[in-house]
């Protein structure tokens, strides 16, 4: 355990201090609290006179930094359909945090590799086990090309904070490393509510804070225009065709951090891009829409 020193500085006259207790408590696995409790008396000071006895109560959360960082150039495999094929020896994987077992999670992890768990952060799913938890006054469009999903009202953190929590902690039971949530960008879509950049960046601000209170990395996918304001809150990225769409410069900002970036193209040839996302020292994959368990890798 760590030892935590704190020094208190008192600029007041002939004062008696006693710390009369210290008490410890862990409420999630990477993050500490101390409660620091200080009596102090006879003061001359005149701001305190009248009083004999103050107690003083200082909170200080301490997040354990000790989760897990990826560093620019790592091998992954994205997989979110069909059965898991866990026979790529690459240090990452990326897979369905819903339908993923934990067993398959502790194969990889028996093999030193790491484990991303995806979810939907900013839609609704009409086939996941927890999709009558969302009330209907957060659905709203349907997402373009995918039938059965809908837009979520992230301006009501109030409302989906719950269900994104019990979804982290799933995360957690199950032994992921890192949580990869989707469609963070909803702001810049139809999505029915009119969401501004702001709503989005708190909304991406909170997951990211939730995810490393359980000592779980996070990735922010796609979402390029708001990476400006999320890098130092986000510990890699995950991104769809930036090459196709010529804006992977925008991602630049994550790898001089030192943390990676996974990334896949579906349409170009990986003659069109592999030897750019190799002096990028990104991590990309040749991949198609089902990501059914094929890897073609630069």
């Amino acid at each position: 355990m760590k030892k935590f020193v704190l020094f208190f500085m008192l600029f007041m006259a002939s004062a008696t201090v006693i710390i009369t207790s210290i008490n410890h408590t862990n409420s999630q696995t990477n993050n500490t609290q101390y409660n620091l409790q200080i009596n102090y008396s006879n003061f001359s000071d005149s701001n305190f006179s009248g009083f004999s006895n103050i107690t003083l109560n200082i909170s200080n959360a301490i997040n354990n930094t000790g989760f897990w960082k990826p560093s620019p150039g790592l091998s992954w495999q994205l997989q979110l359909t069909g059965e898991l094929n866990t026979n790529y020896d690459v240090d990452v994987y990326d897979i369905d945090l819903f339908d993923t077992p934990k067993e398959k999670i502790e194969e990889l992890h028996s093999r030193n590799i790491k484990v991303i768990c995806y979810f939907s952060a900013g839609s609704w799913e009409n086939w996941r086990a927890d999709s009558e938890d969302f009330p209907s006054e957060v659905l709203g469009n349907v997402l373009e090309e995918w039938p059965d999903e809908k837009w979520l009202d992230i301006s009501r953190i109030d409302i989906l904070a719950p269900i994104m929590e019990k979804r982290l902690d799933l995360a957690v039971e199950k032994g992921c490393d890192g949580v990869d949530p989707d469609n963070i960008d909803g702001y810049k879509n139809n999505n029915g509510f009119s969401l501004t950049y702001e709503e989005q960046l708190a909304y991406n601000k909170w997951l990211a804070n939730e995810a490393h209170e359980r000592g779980l990395s996070v990735g922010l996918k796609n979402d390029l225009e708001q990476i400006k304001d999320l890098v130092n809150y986000f510990d890699f990225a995950v991104n769809e065709q930036c090459f196709q769409y010529e804006e992977c410069e925008k991602l630049m900002p994550f790898v001089n951090a030192g943390k990676a970036v996974f990334g896949v193209e579906y349409e170009l040839d990986k003659k069109d891009f592999c030897d750019e996302a190799k002096k990028l020292n990104f991590s990309w994959l040749k991949m198609t829409y089902d990501l059914a368990g094929e890897r073609d890798a630069c």
